[in-house]
């Protein structure tokens, strides 16, 4: 079986003809964005962007990336929650080095700025880890049920026989 060609890594963007161009929808754009920042540890879910429009199938994986685009350029603006007891610092610069990178890399384009908008901080995790703490608590005290096991069965004495 033949192996199939891959295309390079790498493609010198001079090798194009002349006047021709490559050009992304914000979509496309957006979607790498919040794949990218959806990853991030302490990244605990993106929220509805303020005036946003984008719709489609690919609406759960833009939600909360604003995205502007260039000809060379994109900037980027996440709305995000963080996770509970997780440093927002580290986890909204560990996001926009992700998101600058995924860009960068897959598009070419320079991207400029990516803003983070922390909007709030999520409890799930925290809430989660307490509700199976506390079930477990209440299995341990609860009282251990007694199997049942059946008595054995009472030997009857032998009838002795009926004299006459």
């Amino acid at each position: 079986m033949a192996k199939k060609e891959t295309l390079p890594m790498n493609i010198d963007l001079n090798d194009l003809e002349p006047g021709s161009n490559i050009i992304y929808s914000n979509e496309v754009v957006s979607i790498i964005a919040g794949v990218a920042a959806s990853e991030v540890e302490g990244i605990a879910s993106m929220v509805s962007v303020p005036n946003g429009s984008l719709l489609g199938k690919n609406r759960n994986v833009t939600k909360g990336v604003k995205v502007e685009i260039g000809t060379e350029e994109a900037s980027v603006d996440l709305y995000v929650t963080v996770e509970y007891g997780k440093p927002i610092q580290k986890a909204a610069h560990d996001a926009q080095e992700s998101v600058r990178k995924a860009i960068e890399e897959m598009t070419g384009l320079h991207v400029v700025r990516v803003d983070v908008h922390v909007q709030g901080v999520s409890f799930e995790k925290e809430n989660k880890a307490l509700n199976d703490g506390a079930q477990n608590a209440m299995l341990e005290s609860a009282p251990a049920e007694t199997p049942l096991v059946e008595a054995p069965a009472e030997e009857k004495p032998a009838e002795e026989p009926v004299q006459e």
